[in-house]
């Protein structure tokens, strides 16, 4: 019976620190795979932006049609700011740190900011999306 009952205890032993040892390693060690993977622009903008902003960024994707508020032409934003591309507030405007237009940032149009830095340690990584995206539209601009 003293051997039943000491195996036992070590079994018990080892489930309780195994199970311990599990929960602290998942809660003390950053997650390895990324939330979201690329941090390239082009692959941003067809990822997140396409599909209102239509692949070439002038309105036209496929849900488009579905909002009640038409999504901008993002081609033309250099020429309606008297010819230089306003980087900074693109940049602001995708990641809900200024008030924009109607329609931006509601249901319908969802700011990215907060999505591509959702966890602590991938706020850098969430500040880089947000600029690469940035400068991708600053690259389909119509001058």
């Amino acid at each position: 019976m003293t051997c039943t009952r000491a195996s036992g205890l070590l079994v018990g032993g080892w489930i309780l620190f195994s199970g311990w040892n599990m929960a602290h390693s998942e809660t003390s060690q950053p997650e390895t795979q990324r939330v979201i993977e690329s941090i390239q622009g082009p692959r941003l903008f067809a990822a997140y932006c396409a599909v209102c902003h239509g692949k070439d960024g002038k309105g036209g994707g496929p849900m488009a049609r579905a909002l009640k508020v038409p999504p901008p032409d993002l081609t033309g934003l250099a020429v309606r700011n008297a010819g230089k591309f306003p980087l900074d507030r693109v940049q602001k405007i995708i990641s809900a740190s200024e008030p924009v237009p109607a329609g931006h940032g509601t249901r319908e149009m969802p700011v990215w900011g907060p999505i591509f830095s959702q966890i602590a340690w991938d706020q850098d990584l969430g500040r880089l999306r947000v600029y690469n995206l940035a400068k991708y539209i600053e690259q389909i601009q119509t001058h």
